[in-house]
């Protein structure tokens, strides 16, 4: 199964459940179905997996857990909170970048709609830039003044000095 096709299925059986239950559920009991229903589904399944980190030659086991693991590609982490905030995300990335798989799905099933609630993290992303041109310079990370570079500064009149004494009318 293709990585697009394997978090289509996910977010379809994380969907079907949704519907089911609805909102309001604690956490646990939403993974523990996502569970069940990707299961049916014929996909591999490892609930709560921890997550080691490795520092040299040390590995500590630290508690982190991915409350799903499917198929060894697509972490997921449920939430069922009013709404997703930036720590949900980099707790997601952390994952990602200690257990190493493509991508991750999170999804708050509080949400009444749950596709209001997903959001897909793909794990090393970068936008591609153009062949050969490697990666961009200080210069180009400046924000763009437009007015500046669009249009050339223009002199300001010079003043004439006054002159003290006689006055023209």
């Amino acid at each position: 199964m293709q990585l697009n096709e394997l978090t289509s299925a996910i977010i379809g059986a994380a969907i079907k459940l949704h519907c089911a239950l609805g909102p309001g559920l604690l956490e646990s009991a939403y993974r523990i179905c996502l569970a069940y229903e990707l299961k049916k589904l014929g996909l591999r399944v490892e609930q709560e997996k921890p997550i080691p980190v490795i520092y040299e030659e040390v590995k500590l086991e630290c508690g982190f857990r991915a409350d799903l693991l499917v198929d060894g590609l697509v972490i997921v982490e449920c939430k069922a909170k009013d709404k997703l905030h930036p720590v949900d995300q980099a707790q997601l990335t952390s994952h990602l970048r200690l257990l190493d798989p493509r991508v991750g799905l999170l999804v708050n099933f509080h949400e009444v709609v749950l596709k209001n609630g997903i959001k897909r993290i793909v794990n090393n992303y970068q936008e591609s830039q153009p062949t050969g041109s490697g990666p961009p310079s200080p210069r180009s990370l400046r924000p763009l003044r437009l007015k500046q570079e669009l249009h050339p500064p223009t002199p300001l009149r010079e003043r004439r000095p006054e002159r003290r004494g006689a006055r023209t009318r």
